[in-house]
């Protein structure tokens, strides 16, 4: 299977949507609650400074996605920040490593200096390796940051790496 990461297309939404969605109902890494629909998930996409995703060029398959934007604004605009979403069935197959070493890359060309992720769940460790092994520093907890579906807290963590 090759996967390439490349700019999302409109053709790409539903099963961008099914992804991120997939994330949602998890409930264990994105604070997000509300799922999208095919209007509000295009409307997302293309708000952000860059989305792209992770494609296998035998079967046009979206295996994951990823959303980059600044962290903040103005005096702090070139902080950037990114979500990855990678679809249940294809964790494990390196797609993550694809996303995020690309959304690096672009995080460059787009002018950010620094990436900033404010609130990687503490029992999210693969990601957590993943990030420490492309580079990325912890530099602080926050106690019980994030509520899990099921209602209890977990730390999150915020890392950040010089681009």
């Amino acid at each position: 299977m090759e996967i390439i990461v490349r700019k999302y297309e409109e053709k790409d939404l539903n099963e961008m949507i099914q992804i991120w969605n997939e994330v949602i109902d998890e409930g264990i890494a994105f604070p997000q609650e509300d799922f999208l629909d095919i209007e509000r998930g295009s409307k997302f996409f293309a708000e952000q400074t860059y989305t792209a995703v992770a494609e296998n060029t035998e079967t046009g398959k979206i295996h994951g996605l990823y959303i980059l934007h600044p962290n903040n604004i103005g005096r702090c605009g070139h902080i950037g920040n990114a979500s990855y979403a990678v679809l249940s069935q294809s964790r494990g197959l390196h797609i993550g490593e694809k996303l995020v070493s690309d959304c690096i890359e672009k995080g460059r060309k787009f002018g950010f200096t620094l990436m900033q992720f404010n609130a990687v769940v503490a029992t999210n460790i693969h990601a957590r390796h993943l990030y420490e092994r492309l580079g990325f520093i912890q530099i602080g907890t926050i106690p019980k940051g994030f509520r899990m579906k099921d209602g209890h807290f977990e730390d999150i963590c915020l890392y950040y790496r010089v681009l």
